[in-house]
């Protein structure tokens, strides 16, 4: 037993064998006060140019005149501009249009514009055309077509062709654009593969964005305790997630015991008993909208793990050992198939079907799947600069569920990872 792990009885007279070099990844200053981010204003703003660079570069290599966003991530990528990410995720209601060889556009929603000052990537903010039901009710074929006017103007004035790359539409707006001479391309390629290499400064801030992640675990391992729901351990990821200057989580994914397996069921009221394990995916939007993308698997009450845990536990490290040594920049995703770790037959029904995917402002291109599942027309490799989570899920018939997952970001070397949160043998 590691001499950083406290051996104890509770009151059941159990032994408790709780690792407290996880306090570490508190608050220094006290678990009660939220993280203070070190991020310095010239690091922000070098990503931010990176970024929009990162976008035009890609619009030349389509030969597009101009990007239509409406994603809210894609915006954010673009000018670090956020404004009720979540609602406007279902509500079409601010967009941005860059133009490769002109002004980059924010049309915000409107009272709102006062929320991008300073941001270095906008030209100019116009008040946005929302066309949809919700706000335009019997409208909406007004507000659609000045709309569609407006957006066609700009490229065809500014533009050098009339190739528009779009990231999110409703038809009726692609069929407006269409009809007013435009052609119409898949921004959502193009924008995710330039996001899919990033700078230093990027891998800065996302550094910083998976300590708070961190933290928030630390807070989750610390009352694993027997008589707590779900939702209440769920919720201190939440907690230190929203105090330290992060978005939101994009998942619910915390189960405990039977309800680990099989996998993707949300966090609810059960309330967890002693010995059973509890596992997580983190699928964290943090500070500055970076992507923490972690999962971690351990015994409600910090009690031994029964010999079929072990087991179990010990088979799901393995691919996540394996396939770090595999990775390295060149390598096709064909390739890093062919040399993946292979999943034995007794834990196959219960595969989790990607083995890696790539991570940035949320789960990313590229998507590679478990090799059962490897689709031969997956091209692309592997490259310097990719931010890459390499996944892992065991479970048997019967069995709980095993969830571990960190995150690399590809060197010359290999794979650096970018998580250090224990896991549960180390």
């Amino acid at each position: 037993m590691d001499q950083s792990t406290t051996r104890r009885r509770d009151i059941s007279g159990q032994s408790v064998f709780k690792d407290d070099r996880k306090q570490a990844y508190l608050n220094p200053e006290g678990a009660d006060r939220p993280l203070k981010s070190p991020i310095p204003a010239r690091v922000l703003d070098s990503a931010r140019r990176y970024r929009l660079g990162r976008l035009r570069s890609k619009m030349a290599e389509h030969d597009c005149s101009a990007l239509l966003l409406y994603d809210p991530v894609n915006i954010r990528y673009a000018f670090d501009s956020s404004n009720m990410s979540i609602w406007t995720m279902h509500n079409a209601a601010r967009y941005a249009l860059i133009l490769a060889d002109g002004p980059a556009i924010l049309f915000e929603f409107e009272g709102a514009e006062h929320l991008n000052q300073g941001l270095p990537g906008i030209d100019e903010i116009r008040p946005a055309k929302s066309w949809i039901f919700f706000t335009a009710g019997d409208l909406v074929e007004t507000r659609l077509s000045e709309w569609a006017d407006e957006v066609s103007g700009i490229v065809k004035a500014q533009g050098r062709n009339r190739r528009l790359a779009v990231d999110k539409l409703e038809p009726a707006g692609a069929f407006a654009l269409q009809e007013r001479g435009l052609e119409l391309v898949d921004g959502q390629e193009l924008a995710e593969r330039a996001r899919s290499i990033k700078s230093p400064d990027e891998i800065e801030v996302m550094r910083w964005t998976i300590r708070v992640c961190e933290a928030g675990m630390a807070r989750m391992y610390e009352v694993s305790e027997p008589g707590r729901t779900e939702r209440e351990i769920w919720a201190e990821l939440h907690y230190e997630n929203a105090r330290s200057g992060g978005e939101w989580l994009e998942t619910k994914l915390l189960t405990a015991g039977a309800r680990t397996n099989p996998w993707y069921q949300e966090c609810s009221d059960y309330v967890i008993q002693r010995g059973e394990m509890i596992s997580f995916d983190t699928d964290m939007i943090g500070p500055y909208g970076y992507c923490a993308d972690l999962s971690r698997s351990w015994t409600c009450g910090h009690v031994a793990m029964s010999a079929k845990q072990q087991e179990l536990y010990a088979a799901a490290r393995a691919p996540i050992e394996h396939n770090l040594g595999v990775l390295k920049p060149g390598l096709t995703f064909a390739e890093f198939n062919e040399r993946s770790w292979r999943i034995p037959d007794k834990y196959l029904p219960y595969r989790y079907t990607l083995a890696l995917h790539g991570t940035g402002m949320a789960d990313e291109w590229p998507g590679v799947f478990l090799h059962p599942d490897f689709d031969r027309n997956c091209s692309g490799m592997i490259e310097h600069d990719m931010v890459l989570n390499v996944e892992s899920l065991i479970a048997e018939e019967g069995s709980e569920s095993i969830k571990l997952e960190t995150q690399v970001v590809i060197t010359a070397t290999g794979a650096e990872r970018l998580d250090t949160f224990l896991w549960e043998d180390a």
